[in-house]
């Protein structure tokens, strides 16, 4: 919205008494600050008097003027490209060729001559509803730029603090890592952490934000910060995630929660103590043995405060993987409403246990894209895969 007060109306006619008569016709509104008027000899000087007040919204201009005549002035203002500018064109009664040749070169509208005041003060308030409209749609449009300029921020911060470098532990030998995430909006709520808690132990995590959008990104990013806080001081896998689940019950907002799946790994002898927070089982890879991890009957953290987490273990023998993965995997539809499923992602895993891991992920994502070609990614793509190599 603006203030139609602020706005000016550039009157460009070489008849010297133009200014007094229009001056005269519309003096109660020039006094009450309703309109006001700037005057222009021809094309020239009018494009001097734009440059000089910006506020200029109308130009009310005569065809026929010396140095530079009103068809001339239209081409040049159209070379302006402000659509917040419009202009009325005056030409005598009946001078329909150079009418038509002005609305051709972009007027607004018309009056003609002699000029009726009346009718020009109804051409003068349509053509300000005109422009407010415009200039609305511009300031809702440069809004959104500057809304979407924030979201590629988030997405740059949020990838940012995702870990990106692979391999991330290239001294050492003893596991293999590789994650991906893609975001089904400009920022996601998904996550997935790596760390060495000590030179014995990894820890390892996955997590699905309800909800999307900025709050969910912004609570995947407290999300991951709490547990790996929590998981680089050592803490065993219930530890980590019952202070974690408390610190969201007493701080989460919107009633939002996330599914967890953390896991320790055992550099040393591959054994895995993890706890499953309401999150998809994981997939063990052990030769061509493929089964999902035994789940523990854990809630989604945010929910109920001081639950009461269990932990399982595994075992990892070298050469086994293990694949973490969000519902965005499983549940993508395609044009039919269909769900990609688990068989699908086992049978990919089935055809890629030899594979690298970034080959698998890879491989998984492109499946999960081609089987909803054509359908608009609903949910975040995450993936999370390690393998185990031995002490």
């Amino acid at each position: 919205m603006f203030n139609q007060s602020e706005l000016k109306i550039l009157v460009v006619d070489d008849e010297a008494d133009l200014e007094s008569l229009v001056r005269q016709k519309f003096r109660h509104q020039i006094r009450e600050g309703i309109y006001d008027f700037v005057f222009a000899l021809n094309g020239v000087e009018a494009l001097a008097r734009i440059i000089e007040y910006p506020e200029i919204a109308i130009v009310l201009s005569d065809i026929n003027m010396p140095e530079m005549d009103g068809l001339t002035l239209l081409t040049r203002l159209k070379e302006l490209k402000n659509t917040g500018l419009k202009t009325v064109i005056v030409s005598a009664y009946g001078d329909m060729d150079n009418i038509r040749e002005a609305m051709n070169r972009g007027a607004f509208d018309f009056i003609t001559k002699p000029i009726d005041f009346s009718d020009l003060e109804i051409t003068i308030k349509k053509t300000l509803e005109e422009i407010q409209e415009v200039r609305r749609s511009l300031a809702e449009h440069y809004q959104l730029l500057s809304i979407q300029q924030d979201l590629n921020t988030a997405r740059e911060i949020q990838q940012a603090i995702l870990p990106k470098d692979f391999p991330p532990f290239p001294d050492i030998s003893s596991f293999d890592v590789f994650a991906s995430m893609v975001a089904a909006r400009e920022v996601g709520g998904d996550f997935f952490d790596f760390f060495l808690m000590d030179k014995e132990r990894l820890g390892f995590v996955i997590g699905d934000v309800s909800g999307k959008g900025v709050p969910a990104a912004i609570f995947m990013a407290i999300c991951r910060t709490l547990i790996r806080a929590s998981g680089v001081k050592g803490a065993s896998a219930v530890n980590c995630i019952s202070a974690v689940n408390n610190l969201l019950c007493k701080e989460s907002v919107s009633s939002m929660f996330v599914t967890v799946f953390y896991g320790i790994l055992d550099i040393g002898s591959g054994r895995v103590e993890y706890v499953n927070a309401g999150h998809n089982a994981p997939y063990v890879i052990s030769g061509e043995k493929i089964e999902p991890v035994e789940l523990t009957g854990g809630l989604a953290l945010g929910i109920v405060e001081n639950f009461e987490f269990k932990a399982k273990s595994l075992m990892l023998k070298p050469g086994d993987q293990m694949i973490l993965f969000s519902d965005g995997v499983t549940e993508a539809f395609n044009a039919n409403n269909q769900a990609f499923g688990n068989e699908k992602l086992e049978a990919i895993l089935r055809n890629n246990v030899n594979s690298q891991l970034d080959a698998m992920v890879n491989e998984i994502i492109a499946e999960v894209n081609a089987f909803s070609y054509g359908v608009p990614q609903s949910d975040d793509l995450t993936l999370l895969a390690i393998r185990y190599n031995g002490p």
